[in-house]
């Protein structure tokens, strides 16, 4: 029994139409695997409000939930492209909706997140994030009409190009090996990241830190023997 992972899809963006990506989740047998996890990002900008809804969410989710009926544990890590999700109408597609996932397969302690923000020195990023993801912005979504609701959506893919340029450039090592040192030090043996599109390993310690390459780069999903 193996584990699934699919980061950064960027579905509606560069992860295209999501077609593809349906083929490879319609393909998952629950004789092979026993969890998906979704390191973020799935669609290029996710709102959990149904009047921001693509139609490539809607073509997605149900398979989406075909997978969770079929007895394969699916848990979704909120990357910097989701908003408001946990709690919201597209909760029941998956077995949880958090900022990270810890989970032990084959006696290795994963910590699965999706790794925005992991920068305490990006003030720019936290700041937006801080204000852009918070009971206050959850609620004013939530009232605007129709129009507006698709401006948000489009103002806050600007917003979010915008921001983190540094791993846009390269990947920060440095700091993602202090951030791992911290986390693994919680007792995990491997990290699990999105967020940075280029698969990696760091040793770190005595454990891993793993980036997990961008499914709309890579087209196939990752596994975990």
């Amino acid at each position: 029994m193996s584990v699934a992972l699919l980061a950064d899809a960027h579905v509606g963006g560069p992860g295209g139409s999501g077609d593809d990506l349906q083929e490879e989740l319609d393909a998952l047998d629950a004789a092979r695997c026993e969890l998906l996890v979704i390191l973020g990002d799935l669609f290029h900008v996710w709102v959990g409000d149904r009047r921001y809804e693509t139609e490539e969410i809607r073509r997605l989710l149900p398979v989406l939930a075909a997978v969770r009926r079929r007895g394969i544990e699916t848990r979704y890590v909120e990357g910097n492209r989701d908003f408001f999700l946990e709690d919201s109408a597209y909760a029941g597609a998956f077995d949880s909706i958090a900022r990270e996932h810890a989970f032990v397969r084959g006696g290795v302690r994963y910590l699965a997140t999706h790794g925005d923000g992991l920068d305490d020195r990006d003030w720019r990023y936290r700041f937006w994030r801080r204000t852009s993801k918070n009971p206050f912005s959850r609620a004013a979504s939530r009232r605007l009409p129709g129009r507006l609701a698709r401006h948000w959506v489009t103002s806050m893919d600007r917003r979010l190009a915008e921001t983190n340029f540094e791993h846009k450039i390269r990947i920060p090592e440095e700091v993602i090996r202090r951030y791992g040192e911290r986390r693994l030090a919680e007792g995990h043996d491997v990290l699990l990241l999105g967020h940075f599109h280029e698969a990696r390993r760091f040793a770190v310690g005595g454990g891993e830190v793993r980036i997990v390459d961008a499914w709309f780069r890579s087209r196939t999903l990752e596994w975990l023997p």
